[in-house]
């Protein structure tokens, strides 16, 4: 049974070190990005460049056949390669007001700055930032809200609102945040998985390479099994009665009649038992 698991966590293995899926970059990096930062989409996946197929609003786009893409529009923007499926979304905004997070993975004790932007940067005052429902900041002249040493209650979302130029209050969409918990150790048994938080590492241990220690784990634990399995059958297995412990001689010698030894040869037997 160890073997058949240990045969299917190596394809399972072999199946997410080959697989990847298609990935949508944004530069600037931030999301939302701003149509007025000149955005440029990078569509990274399996296949030839030639190959990619763009979506904008969930509607095929009419460029196509070429991997990078300067966005003229605003909208919801997607990618498809033929080896790896269809990119996650991208939304390119041309609001009054956003309010814009990088795109990077958050990590627990990071520190991360959102900033509230109007329309093409006209000037903005009394900038509010809020979480959920709730007002964090009110600042006169600033656009920009840090948060340091994220913890997990820091996900949600956020929206800024403020009074910009001469067009009046404003207010952004929401943005989600996301506050993942870093994993600097893991301890692997043919058992039990355990991943223990302790420093910040980089984000994105690979899938693959846990499959990879968890498999070493299961074949060690596999070889253990077996071991201890031979050593069951051998003590399970009927004793020669020539190595029989002598504890009785008279019983053992009527042990050995029974056999239909020769009488020299039961003497010898249990002359050196004795």
């Amino acid at each position: 049974m160890a073997g058949k698991v240990a045969l299917l966590l190596w394809a399972q293995t072999l199946g997410l070190a080959g697989a990847q899926t298609t990935q949508l970059l944004v530069e600037p990096p931030w999301r939302p990005a701003v149509l007025w930062d000149r955005v440029t989409l990078t569509c990274q996946g399996l296949g030839t460049a030639g190959a990619t197929i763009w979506y904008k609003d969930g509607r095929r786009w009419w460029q196509q056949g070429k991997d990078r893409l300067i966005v003229t529009l605003s909208g919801t923007y997607e990618c498809d390669r033929p080896g790896s499926g269809l990119s996650p979304a991208v939304n390119i905004s041309d609001d009054w007001l956003v309010l814009q997070v990088p795109v990077q993975v958050l990590l627990e004790g990071d520190t991360v700055t959102l900033r509230c932007r109007s329309w093409r940067d006209n000037p903005i005052t009394s900038v509010s930032f809020y979480h959920e429902d709730e007002e964090l900041e009110v600042f006169p002249n600033g656009t920009q809200l840090s948060l340091s040493r994220l913890r997990l209650n820091h996900s949600g979302r956020y929206r800024c609102k403020g009074q910009v130029g001469t067009w009046g209050w404003k207010e952004s969409a929401l943005v989600t945040v996301t506050v993942q918990v870093p994993v600097a150790h893991a301890t692997i048994t043919p058992d039990v998985l355990e991943v223990t938080p302790h420093d910040t590492v980089a984000a994105g241990v690979s899938g693959a390479l846990l499959f990879l220690l968890l498999l070493m784990g299961v074949i060690v634990a596999w070889h253990r099994w077996n071991h201890v399995d031979a050593r069951k059958h051998q003590q399970r297995a009927p004793p020669d009665p020539l190595e029989l412990p002598v504890e009785d001689p008279q019983a053992t010698y009527m042990e050995l009649q029974r056999q239909s030894l020769e009488p020299s040869d039961i003497y010898e037997n249990l002359h050196q038992k004795l």
